[in-house]
Protein backbone atom coordinates (compact mmCIF):
# COMPACT_ATOMS: atom_id res chain seq x y z
CA UNK A 1 0.00 0.00 0.00
CA UNK A 2 1.50 3.31 -1.09
CA UNK A 3 1.29 6.53 0.94
CA UNK A 4 -0.01 9.55 -0.89
CA UNK A 5 2.62 12.26 -1.18
CA UNK A 6 1.87 15.73 0.16
CA UNK A 7 1.76 18.27 -2.65
CA UNK A 8 3.23 21.66 -1.83
CA UNK A 9 1.33 24.92 -2.28
CA UNK A 10 2.18 28.53 -1.41
CA UNK A 11 1.02 28.16 2.21
CA UNK A 12 3.01 24.96 2.80
CA UNK A 13 6.10 26.43 1.16
CA UNK A 14 5.89 29.41 3.51
CA UNK A 15 5.70 27.10 6.57
CA UNK A 16 8.77 25.25 5.30
CA UNK A 17 10.63 28.48 4.53
CA UNK A 18 9.87 29.80 8.03
CA UNK A 19 11.46 26.69 9.55
CA UNK A 20 14.61 27.19 7.52
CA UNK A 21 14.72 30.90 8.36
CA UNK A 22 14.45 30.19 12.09
CA UNK A 23 17.25 27.64 11.73
CA UNK A 24 19.61 30.10 10.05
CA UNK A 25 18.73 32.94 12.42
CA UNK A 26 19.44 30.72 15.42
CA UNK A 27 22.94 30.09 14.04
CA UNK A 28 23.94 33.78 14.08
CA UNK A 29 21.58 35.65 16.39
CA UNK A 30 23.91 35.23 19.39
CA UNK A 31 26.14 37.97 18.00
CA UNK A 32 23.25 40.45 18.04
CA UNK A 33 22.28 39.34 21.55
CA UNK A 34 25.86 39.83 22.74
CA UNK A 35 26.06 43.27 21.11
CA UNK A 36 22.89 44.31 22.93
CA UNK A 37 24.21 43.03 26.25
CA UNK A 38 27.50 44.88 25.77
CA UNK A 39 25.62 48.06 24.90
CA UNK A 40 23.49 47.74 28.05
CA UNK A 41 26.64 47.49 30.18
CA UNK A 42 28.22 50.48 28.46
CA UNK A 43 25.01 52.47 28.81
CA UNK A 44 24.94 52.05 32.58
CA UNK A 45 28.57 53.20 32.81
CA UNK A 46 27.91 56.09 30.43
CA UNK A 47 25.08 57.37 32.62
CA UNK A 48 27.42 57.57 35.61
CA UNK A 49 30.21 59.15 33.58
CA UNK A 50 28.11 61.84 31.88
CA UNK A 51 26.54 62.86 35.18
CA UNK A 52 30.03 63.43 36.61
CA UNK A 53 31.00 65.49 33.56
CA UNK A 54 27.86 67.64 33.54
CA UNK A 55 27.88 68.25 37.28
CA UNK A 56 31.56 69.22 37.17
CA UNK A 57 30.78 71.99 34.67
CA UNK A 58 27.29 72.75 35.98
CA UNK A 59 27.18 72.07 39.75
CA UNK A 60 23.83 71.09 41.24
CA UNK A 61 23.82 74.26 43.39
CA UNK A 62 23.91 76.36 40.21
CA UNK A 63 20.98 74.42 38.79
CA UNK A 64 19.07 74.89 42.05
CA UNK A 65 19.82 78.63 42.00
CA UNK A 66 18.49 79.05 38.48
CA UNK A 67 15.39 77.04 39.38
CA UNK A 68 14.72 79.48 42.24
CA UNK A 69 15.32 82.43 39.90
CA UNK A 70 12.87 81.00 37.36
CA UNK A 71 10.31 80.51 40.13
CA UNK A 72 10.73 84.16 41.10
CA UNK A 73 11.27 85.87 37.73
CA UNK A 74 9.79 83.36 35.26
CA UNK A 75 11.78 83.12 31.99
CA UNK A 76 13.87 86.12 32.96
CA UNK A 77 15.43 84.05 35.73
CA UNK A 78 17.33 81.78 33.32
CA UNK A 79 16.83 78.53 31.41
CA UNK A 80 16.92 74.88 32.42
CA UNK A 81 16.31 71.82 30.27
CA UNK A 82 15.84 68.14 31.18
CA UNK A 83 18.15 66.56 28.63
CA UNK A 84 19.32 63.12 27.48
CA UNK A 85 21.60 64.47 24.75
CA UNK A 86 25.12 65.78 25.41
CA UNK A 87 28.22 66.80 23.48
CA UNK A 88 31.66 66.23 24.98
CA UNK A 89 34.86 67.48 23.43
CA UNK A 90 38.60 67.86 23.83
CA UNK A 91 40.90 70.38 22.10
CA UNK A 92 43.27 68.78 19.56
CA UNK A 93 45.93 70.14 17.22
CA UNK A 94 45.47 69.60 13.50
CA UNK A 95 47.49 70.53 10.43
CA UNK A 96 45.90 72.17 7.38
CA UNK A 97 46.81 71.57 3.72
CA UNK A 98 49.57 74.19 3.95
CA UNK A 99 51.20 72.47 6.91
CA UNK A 100 50.00 75.09 9.39
CA UNK A 101 48.85 73.90 12.80
CA UNK A 102 45.50 74.95 14.23
CA UNK A 103 43.36 74.06 17.23
CA UNK A 104 40.21 72.02 16.59
CA UNK A 105 37.87 69.91 18.72
CA UNK A 106 37.56 66.14 18.94
CA UNK A 107 33.85 65.76 19.70
CA UNK A 108 31.45 62.95 20.60
CA UNK A 109 27.67 63.13 20.61
CA UNK A 110 26.48 61.20 23.66
CA UNK A 111 22.79 60.30 23.50
CA UNK A 112 20.51 58.16 25.62
CA UNK A 113 17.44 58.14 23.38
CA UNK A 114 17.06 55.83 20.35
CA UNK A 115 17.66 56.23 16.66
CA UNK A 116 15.36 54.31 14.33
CA UNK A 117 17.93 51.88 12.95
CA UNK A 118 19.11 51.13 16.46
CA UNK A 119 15.54 50.65 17.69
CA UNK A 120 14.71 48.12 14.96
CA UNK A 121 17.90 46.21 15.77
CA UNK A 122 17.49 46.29 19.55
CA UNK A 123 13.78 45.35 19.46
CA UNK A 124 13.99 42.98 16.49
CA UNK A 125 12.68 39.95 18.38
CA UNK A 126 9.77 41.92 19.85
CA UNK A 127 8.83 43.30 16.43
CA UNK A 128 8.94 39.86 14.80
CA UNK A 129 6.86 38.40 17.64
CA UNK A 130 4.15 40.91 16.70
CA UNK A 131 4.27 39.81 13.07
CA UNK A 132 6.12 42.98 12.02
CA UNK A 133 9.14 43.27 9.73
CA UNK A 134 12.13 44.99 11.41
CA UNK A 135 14.34 44.22 8.39
CA UNK A 136 12.40 46.21 5.79
CA UNK A 137 15.03 48.95 5.47
CA UNK A 138 17.79 46.37 4.97
CA UNK A 139 15.93 44.59 2.17
CA UNK A 140 16.36 47.51 -0.26
CA UNK A 141 20.18 47.53 0.18
CA UNK A 142 20.33 51.36 0.24
CA UNK A 143 18.60 51.52 -3.15
CA UNK A 144 15.71 53.87 -2.38
CA UNK A 145 14.18 53.24 -5.80
CA UNK A 146 13.13 49.85 -4.38
CA UNK A 147 10.78 51.44 -1.85
CA UNK A 148 7.27 50.21 -2.59
CA UNK A 149 3.90 50.22 -0.77
CA UNK A 150 4.95 47.20 1.33
CA UNK A 151 8.15 49.01 2.38
CA UNK A 152 6.17 52.01 3.59
CA UNK A 153 3.59 49.81 5.28
CA UNK A 154 6.30 47.89 7.15
CA UNK A 155 7.96 51.17 8.11
CA UNK A 156 4.69 52.61 9.42
CA UNK A 157 3.85 49.50 11.45
CA UNK A 158 7.31 49.36 13.04
CA UNK A 159 7.26 53.07 13.84
CA UNK A 160 3.85 52.70 15.48
CA UNK A 161 4.96 49.78 17.67
CA UNK A 162 8.22 51.45 18.66
CA UNK A 163 6.52 54.78 19.34
CA UNK A 164 8.12 56.94 16.65
CA UNK A 165 4.65 57.70 15.32
CA UNK A 166 1.59 58.12 17.52
CA UNK A 167 -2.04 59.11 17.17
CA UNK A 168 -4.82 60.31 19.43
CA UNK A 169 -6.38 56.83 19.27
CA UNK A 170 -3.36 55.12 20.86
CA UNK A 171 -3.75 53.48 24.26
CA UNK A 172 -2.04 55.99 26.57
CA UNK A 173 -1.41 53.30 29.19
CA UNK A 174 0.99 51.50 26.83
CA UNK A 175 4.58 52.64 27.29
CA UNK A 176 6.33 52.45 23.93
CA UNK A 177 10.06 51.71 23.61
CA UNK A 178 10.69 55.29 22.48
CA UNK A 179 8.92 56.69 25.52
CA UNK A 180 10.74 54.26 27.81
CA UNK A 181 14.13 55.28 26.48
CA UNK A 182 13.33 59.00 26.39
CA UNK A 183 12.56 58.95 30.10
CA UNK A 184 15.10 56.36 31.21
CA UNK A 185 17.85 58.89 31.87
CA UNK A 186 17.84 62.69 31.91
CA UNK A 187 19.86 65.42 33.58
CA UNK A 188 18.90 68.99 34.33
CA UNK A 189 21.25 71.22 32.37
CA UNK A 190 21.63 74.98 32.22
CA UNK A 191 20.55 76.27 28.83
CA UNK A 192 17.97 75.69 26.12
CA UNK A 193 16.65 72.53 24.49
CA UNK A 194 19.31 72.79 21.76
CA UNK A 195 21.73 70.02 22.67
CA UNK A 196 24.48 71.25 20.37
CA UNK A 197 24.55 74.61 22.12
CA UNK A 198 26.28 72.93 25.08
CA UNK A 199 29.77 71.43 24.89
CA UNK A 200 31.36 69.86 27.93
CA UNK A 201 35.15 69.68 27.93
CA UNK A 202 36.64 66.33 29.01
CA UNK A 203 40.06 64.71 29.16
CA UNK A 204 41.36 62.16 26.67
CA UNK A 205 40.40 59.08 28.70
CA UNK A 206 36.84 60.29 29.17
CA UNK A 207 36.51 61.16 25.49
CA UNK A 208 37.76 57.70 24.49
CA UNK A 209 35.26 56.07 26.84
CA UNK A 210 32.36 57.90 25.20
CA UNK A 211 33.67 56.88 21.78
CA UNK A 212 33.50 53.28 23.00
CA UNK A 213 29.95 53.88 24.18
CA UNK A 214 28.97 55.21 20.75
CA UNK A 215 30.72 52.25 19.11
CA UNK A 216 28.72 49.80 21.25
CA UNK A 217 25.48 51.28 19.88
CA UNK A 218 26.83 51.11 16.31
CA UNK A 219 27.74 47.46 16.89
CA UNK A 220 24.09 46.59 17.62
CA UNK A 221 23.11 48.09 14.26
CA UNK A 222 26.00 46.33 12.52
CA UNK A 223 25.10 42.90 13.94
CA UNK A 224 21.50 43.38 12.82
CA UNK A 225 22.72 44.12 9.30
CA UNK A 226 25.03 41.10 9.27
CA UNK A 227 22.33 38.78 10.64
CA UNK A 228 19.95 39.88 7.90
CA UNK A 229 22.58 39.59 5.15
CA UNK A 230 23.56 36.08 6.21
CA UNK A 231 20.01 34.76 6.56
CA UNK A 232 18.66 36.47 3.46
CA UNK A 233 21.54 35.09 1.39
CA UNK A 234 20.55 31.58 2.46
CA UNK A 235 16.83 32.22 1.99
CA UNK A 236 17.17 33.55 -1.56
CA UNK A 237 18.74 30.25 -2.59
CA UNK A 238 16.21 28.24 -0.59
CA UNK A 239 13.18 30.02 -2.10
CA UNK A 240 14.40 29.23 -5.60
CA UNK A 241 14.70 25.57 -4.65
CA UNK A 242 11.30 25.43 -2.96
CA UNK A 243 9.64 26.82 -6.08
CA UNK A 244 10.89 23.81 -8.01
CA UNK A 245 9.83 21.27 -5.35
CA UNK A 246 6.43 19.71 -5.89
CA UNK A 247 6.17 17.43 -2.86
CA UNK A 248 6.92 17.59 0.86
CA UNK A 249 9.33 14.65 0.54
CA UNK A 250 11.70 16.79 -1.53
CA UNK A 251 11.71 19.56 1.11
CA UNK A 252 12.11 16.97 3.87
CA UNK A 253 15.16 15.44 2.17
CA UNK A 254 16.75 18.90 1.97
CA UNK A 255 15.91 19.68 5.60
CA UNK A 256 17.48 16.43 6.78
CA UNK A 257 20.71 17.17 4.91
CA UNK A 258 20.91 20.75 6.27
CA UNK A 259 19.85 19.83 9.82
CA UNK A 260 16.50 21.62 9.89
CA UNK A 261 13.70 20.03 11.91
CA UNK A 262 10.80 19.50 9.54
CA UNK A 263 7.87 17.11 9.66
CA UNK A 264 4.36 16.75 8.28
CA UNK A 265 2.82 17.76 11.61
CA UNK A 266 4.07 21.32 11.09
CA UNK A 267 2.19 21.55 7.81
CA UNK A 268 -0.94 20.00 9.29
CA UNK A 269 -0.79 22.23 12.37
CA UNK A 270 -0.59 25.34 10.22
CA UNK A 271 -3.59 24.29 8.15
CA UNK A 272 -5.56 23.12 11.20
CA UNK A 273 -4.92 26.38 13.01
CA UNK A 274 -6.16 28.37 10.05
CA UNK A 275 -9.30 26.25 9.84
CA UNK A 276 -9.86 26.39 13.60
CA UNK A 277 -9.36 30.15 13.89
CA UNK A 278 -11.91 30.77 11.15
CA UNK A 279 -14.39 28.03 12.05
CA UNK A 280 -17.98 29.37 12.27
CA UNK A 281 -17.96 29.57 16.08
CA UNK A 282 -14.55 31.21 16.37
CA UNK A 283 -15.10 33.54 13.43
CA UNK A 284 -18.41 34.69 14.93
CA UNK A 285 -16.58 35.37 18.19
CA UNK A 286 -13.89 37.38 16.41
CA UNK A 287 -16.52 39.48 14.64
CA UNK A 288 -18.17 40.56 17.88
CA UNK A 289 -17.80 44.20 18.97
CA UNK A 290 -15.21 43.77 21.67
CA UNK A 291 -11.52 44.25 22.25
CA UNK A 292 -9.50 43.36 19.14
CA UNK A 293 -7.50 40.17 19.68
CA UNK A 294 -3.84 39.92 18.77
CA UNK A 295 -2.55 37.20 16.45
CA UNK A 296 -1.13 35.33 19.44
CA UNK A 297 -4.49 35.43 21.22
CA UNK A 298 -6.24 34.10 18.11
CA UNK A 299 -3.78 31.22 17.86
CA UNK A 300 -4.26 30.45 21.57
CA UNK A 301 -8.04 30.25 21.00
CA UNK A 302 -7.48 27.93 18.04
CA UNK A 303 -5.16 25.63 20.00
CA UNK A 304 -7.66 25.43 22.84
CA UNK A 305 -10.43 24.58 20.37
CA UNK A 306 -8.30 21.86 18.77
CA UNK A 307 -7.42 20.38 22.18
CA UNK A 308 -11.10 20.22 23.13
CA UNK A 309 -11.93 18.49 19.86
CA UNK A 310 -9.20 15.87 20.40
CA UNK A 311 -10.53 15.13 23.91
CA UNK A 312 -14.05 14.73 22.60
Amino acid sequence: MTTKKITLNAEKRKVIADQFQSFYEDKVKDKLIQAKEQYDLMRDKAKEQIEKVVRFHQPQEDVDTIRKMISKYSSSGGELYHDNCFYVQMPITKVDDNGKEYISQDEVHVRFDMGRNFARAYYRDELKAKGLNPDFHLSIEDDYSKRNPKYYNDESNCNRFLGFSTSSNDDKSVITPVSKWENDFKLWVIGTSYCHSRHFKVDENTLEFFKMYRASADEVIKQHQQLYSYVEGKMKTLRLGLKSYRTFDQAKALADKVGVVLNETMLNESSSLALSIYSPDNLASLLEDKEVLTRDQKIAIARQQMAQQSVN
